[in-house]
Order: C-alpha cells, then sequence, then structure tokens
C-alpha cells in the first residue's frame, strides 16, 4: 500500500509539474504604463527593453493579463482614418501593440489605448511571438 501511494504522490507531481510548465509563456511582453516602457523575455531572459507610448489623456489602455487573439503583419485601424498599424498583435477587442511613425512621442502617452512601439521593435516583438507561437505569448500591462 505504501508503494502505491508512493506512485501515486509521484504521478500527481509531475502532472501538476506538467500543467505549471504548460502555463509558462516562452514570450512575456510586460508594459509598464507609468514608465512607457516594455520589458520582453524570452525563456525567462530580458531580450528587449523599449519605450513605448499607451493612451494619452481621455483615452485609456487596459490592465490586466493577455493573451494574443489575433496578429497581422500589417492592419489599417477601422476607427482611425485607416491609420496604419505595422507588426500588430491586438489583445483585448481593438487594443493592439503595434509599430507607430510617431517614434518622436514614444516614452510617453500618446495613443488612443493600444502600445506603440518602434517599427523595428514591433517587427522584433511580432517576429518572436511567430516563433514560439502566439499561445505561448503572454501581455502583461499594469500601472
Amino acid at each position: 500500500m505504501r508503494k502505491f501511494g508512493a506512485v501515486l504522490v509521484a504521478t500527481a507531481m509531475l502532472i501538476m509539474g506538467g500543467v505549471a510548465t504548460s502555463l509558462a509563456a516562452s514570450l512575456v511582453a510586460h508594459i509598464d504604463i507609468s514608465s512607457q516602457t516594455m520589458t520582453v523575455k524570452k525563456y525567462g531572459t530580458v531580450v528587449g527593453r523599449w519605450k513605448v507610448s499607451t493612451a494619452r489623456s481621455g483615452y485609456y489602455t487596459p490592465r490586466g493579463t493577455y493573451r494574443p487573439t489575433r496578429m497581422h503583419k500589417m492592419w489599417y485601424s477601422r476607427k482611425y482614418h485607416n491609420s496604419p498599424m505595422p507588426h500588430s498583435i491586438f489583445f483585448r477587442g481593438g487594443y493592439a501593440i503595434h509599430g507607430t511613425g510617431a517614434v518622436k512621442r514614444l516614452g510617453r502617452p500618446a495613443s488612443h489605448g493600444c502600445v506603440r512601439l518602434a517599427p523595428g521593435n514591433a517587427a522584433k516583438l511580432f517576429s518572436m511571438a511567430k516563433e514560439v507561437g502566439p499561445r505561448n505569448v503572454r501581455i502583461v500591462i499594469t500601472n
């Protein structure tokens, strides 16, 4: 009976370890609203720290933890005059992380709610997200 109990415990630990591992994201993009920065970790190692622009006064960038819902190499905003949104990673409704031509505004709030990145950084993030697969990406937005 003791042997059976030990096997049962070992099996449970193996299963739980597997569940914990599967829940861990391969790629995490952490957006800090207060510092207007994004820190990107791939397999736990920091691979990028970039300036971003989030919602300006009168608009809102949602906080929380998200997975990408869809990704587009190029998207045009249906809400804001067909504005180009290169390397878009949508995470909640119409909210996305994407490249911007307004690079001089990065580092301070300037968007309608999306998370803007320099075009090269948006391309890097998009490529990494494609590489690991959207299911293995987490987007964390905090104050």
